[in-house]
């Protein structure tokens, strides 16, 4: 649990329902059923229209990443690879076809089994770069799931602004009846503002961040993997893979 996403997102929430109860105002003039339902339902509709299925489901599985972040242990990464570079080097890449299926990670289990398979540095770098581009792709497309919510959820707020202004307008005959909606027209665009600008926005660049750990994390493994392939010393490898660590 990423204690840091957590924190942040109260005390950003904290700032504005205090700085509501400093004003004077109520908790409860914040909480607009109708404004929170346009504002979410508009916005989840319009990233839904814009985003294919796989691209939109796999956005939204990501999303937990600002709050449960991969974990990528680079330093045992570093360990494990020149650890088959000496084993590789002593006793040839064969020896390391039984350690393939204790490997977690699919693309570095691929990787390793190319290496055992006996394929060239150039080989193996050809084929693995192609999974990190589909990788990467797919991604990137997913963090931009939350940029467009981030997007459109302002756009959305102002939308169910007018549509409290509308509803004012409908029953201007009828005073009891005039602060409700002039609460949903308000209420609309901080729900709208403020879930962009405190949550989305946020998130998708967390996303962002995490993304490129994780395409370093591969690139890493590539090199060491080239490495091992073409038989170099192990302390060269290891001396190589720790820049990583910076």
């Amino acid at each position: 649990m990423d204690k840091l996403s957590l924190f942040g997102l109260l005390i950003a929430f904290s700032g504005i329902i205090g700085g509501q109860l400093l004003e004077g105002g109520a908790i409860s003039v914040l909480l607009q059923g109708a404004a929170f339902f346009i504002v979410c339902g508009g916005t989840l509709g319009a990233v839904m229209l814009q985003n294919p299925h796989h691209t939109f489901v796999t956005g939204i599985k990501m999303g937990r990443w600002a709050f449960v972040t991969p974990k990528i242990d680079f330093q045992s990464l570093v360990y494990q690879l020149t650890a088959w570079s000496s084993v590789a080097r002593k006793e040839g890449v064969l020896m390391l076809e039984g350690q393939i299926k204790n490997i977690k990670d699919p693309f570095v289990a691929k990787g390793l089994q190319l290496l055992v398979d006996g394929n060239s540095a150039e080989k193996i770098r050809e084929v693995l770069e192609v999974d990190v581009s589909a990788y990467e792709a797919l991604r990137w497309e997913g963090a931009r799931v939350w940029e467009a919510a981030a997007g459109y959820s302002p756009t959305i707020g102002i939308m169910g602004a007018v549509l409290g202004l509308i509803h004012v307008m409908q029953n201007l005959g009828e005073p009891s009846k005039l602060g409700a909606g002039i609460a949903v027209a308000f209420i609309a665009t901080i729900y709208g503002v403020g879930l962009a600008n405190l949550v989305f926005l946020p998130i998708a660049g967390k996303l962002k961040m995490l993304i490129l750990q994780q395409l370093m994390m591969r690139e890493m493994v590539i090199d060491g993997l080239e490495m091992i392939a073409n038989a170099e010393n192990p302390r060269f490898i290891e001396g190589k893979l720790k820049g990583y660590l910076n």
